[in-house]
């Protein structure tokens, strides 16, 4: 087992015997043992690079008390240096800084654990262990703070779980791969750490309170065929003709192969996050959130359209239902008029939506075209604005300062919208004609983040959050838990709790043939979509959702591409966009040979 001095002296000799040597190597090996220099990047896991690997993660840092921690840009867009977990009562802490691409520094005094990420991007992680070289093993400090003022013991499963996170995802080697059919094993460094009951081996207590070398589950195509086809942001996929990571692959509903990858590598699409359509579900529209474009390509064949400037870190893209003008927020803008909107198809930019925010993400679209809800990820809060009369109706905080509100989903009669906080783990519910927020949904409410105890449904950083066309139930897709939580829309309780995948991430519902609905799942360190069907039954109470289908990601000998698969094949699952679109308002909408795939209920589906 390695010692706390052996573990720093891997660390010094990688750095400055790497033969791959970047520019942040160089930089960290000449800068001394008490400095520590991030590079913020595009590239999938080691989005907070130090230049060195430790344990498969290349961004993670020992250094002694007083370090200075310096962070750089080599990314396409803009970032936020933003304190996500320090030591209670640490000096200078929280640490937080602006979207933006320059250089920023803070030192650290407190021994512990500090990680650093992105609020627009939060799945960012960068950490440095503070030690004390006068203590056994490495320090972890007695208890940490969340940037949300939560407060747990190092030794919590809170705790513990929020560090297994982490190097899940600074680690793709540490990613659930369906398509090696090898157990799932996430690589610890071996190393003795200090926490408030003293010191226990790292590796021992993660495999102890979570299992490893797992037997991944054998991928399984649903009984009953989809309409159409599903569409899912691979955004960590990489290919040899681009730097810049991701792809857009497509499933088909009736066979549930993966028919075409679209890595767009002409354009060096970067990061493609979330996707939409056209009323003739003819394009496809899809966000490059790591970068400053809308790229529109052609539903059947993969050609590129265009690629239009909109502003930085755009991140979801959404149409009016009575005009087919498109929307889209601008993530890494904090500028108030933060939504673009932009002509069908694209062709000309129409001008910016003032929504009294900046930082907006996951937006919702009324069925009738007059209403858009965002949330406004670094103020706490959300806005309700109307298209008919071009103004903002409401702007009211859904959940603390820091919440980091996320995304949104609407019912299908815009009678209420709901807003996932991720910081928190809430889902605010917002009555939209009197512009209040009638519930929070705590999806912690089951759950002890000392002893890990679960007594019913749980989620833990909520991320998308779409009502079923019908508007009989909600799907959430948790990433810290890897569950899937639903709600009863009727009461808005959480009634049943599936699992999920790691990083658990992006949820859309489509057409199931027949009849019904399928809720599609990804994941973003994960190379399966999960299908689940939110009420089985048919009798419109979703406590029997369950699992029906588990699809990997990954090409297979006939899928179509426009490059050649080079890493992490069929990683990254983020935005989903089943074709057609069936929500209400969108549904009326479709040519006729869509629609006539659809049952009647389908075609009209809360009349």
């Amino acid at each position: 087992m390695f010692k706390k001095a052996d573990f720093r002296k891997v660390v010094k000799t990688i750095a400055s015997v790497s033969t791959v040597l970047t520019i942040a190597s160089i930089n960290h090996a000449a800068a001394g043992d008490n400095e520590v220099r991030f590079e913020l990047t595009d590239n999938p896991g080691s989005w907070f690079d130090t230049g060195s690997e430790v344990a498969g993660s290349r961004s993670i840092a020992i250094a002694s008390p007083g370090v200075r921690v310096k962070f750089s840009g080599n990314s396409n867009t803009v970032h936020t240096r933003s304190s996500l977990i320090y030591p209670k009562g640490a000096a200078g802490m929280p640490f937080n800084t602006k979207p933006r691409k320059g250089g920023d520094e803070v030192t650290l005094t407190t021994p512990g654990l500090y990680v650093f990420t992105c609020s627009i991007h939060p799945y960012m992680f960068g950490a440095v262990i503070v030690d004390n070289p006068n203590t056994t093993g490495l320090d972890l400090g007695s208890s940490i703070s969340l940037i949300n003022g939560i407060t747990v013991p190092t030794s919590s499963d809170l705790a513990t779980r929020l560090l297994r996170t982490f190097f899940i995802a600074t680690n793709p080697a540490n990613w659930q791969d369906y398509a090696s059919n090898k157990p799932w094993h996430v690589t610890y460094p071996n190393v003795d750490v200090r926490v408030d009951i003293g010191v226990v081996n790292l590796p021992a207590v993660m495999k102890a309170r979570y299992n490893n070398d797992i037997p991944l589950e054998a991928l399984k195509k649903p009984k009953i065929p989809a309409v159409g086809e599903i569409w899912v942001a691979t955004q960590f996929e990489t290919t040899s003709g681009k730097e810049k990571p991701g792809t857009v692959s497509a499933i088909d509903g009736a066979t549930w192969q993966v028919t075409r990858k679209v890595a767009l590598p002409s354009i060096e699409m970067n990061n493609p996050h979330n996707m939409w359509t056209d009323k003739n579900q003819n394009v496809i529209y899809v966000t490059q959130w790591f970068d400053k474009k809308l790229t529109v390509y052609d539903r059947r064949t993969g050609k590129l359209i265009r690629n239009v400037s909109v502003g930085e870190s755009p991140a979801h893209v959404m149409t009016l239902t009575d005009s087919d003008r498109i929307h889209i927020t601008n993530n890494g803008d904090t500028r108030p008029d933060s939504v673009m909107e932009l002509s069908p198809f694209a062709t000309n930019v129409l001008r910016r939506i003032n929504i009294g925010r900046g930082n907006a993400h996951a937006h919702w679209m009324s069925h009738d075209g007059k209403t858009m809800v965002t949330p406004n990820v670094l103020t706490g809060d959300s806005t309700q604005y109307n298209f008919h009369t071009n103004q903002i109706e409401a702007i009211l905080p859904v959940s603390g300062p820091l919440s980091h509100p996320l995304a949104t989903g609407m019912m299908p009669d815009a009678s209420k919208y709901y807003v996932a906080n991720l910081l928190d783990s809430t889902l605010a519910v917002v009555n939209m004609d009197t512009h209040r927020v009638t519930k929070h949904i705590n999806l912690l409410e089951n759950y002890n983040p000392v002893s890990g105890k679960i007594s019913g449904p749980v989620g833990a950083l909520p991320i998308q959050t779409p009502v079923s066309p019908d508007g009989k139930n909600m799907v959430t897709a948790n990433t810290l838990t890897g569950t899937i939580t639903i709600v009863d829309t009727s009461t808005d309780e959480m009634v049943a709790m599936l699992p999920c995948d790691p990083g658990c991430h992006g949820v859309q519902y489509g057409a199931k043939k027949g009849g019904g609905y399928y809720a599609y799942v990804s994941s973003k360190f994960s190379n399966r979509m999960i299908v689940v069907d939110p009420d089985p039954n048919g009798d419109g109470n979703p406590v029997d959702a369950k699992i029906v289908g588990k699809i990997g990601l990954f090409s297979a000998s006939t899928t179509k591409m426009d490059d050649t698969i080079k890493g992490n094949p069929g990683m990254g699952g983020q935005g989903i966009l089943p074709v057609p679109v069936v929500y209400n308002g969108w549904v009326q909408n479709l040519p006729t040979a869509w629609s006539n795939q659809l049952t009647a209920a389908q075609q009209d589906p809360i009349k």
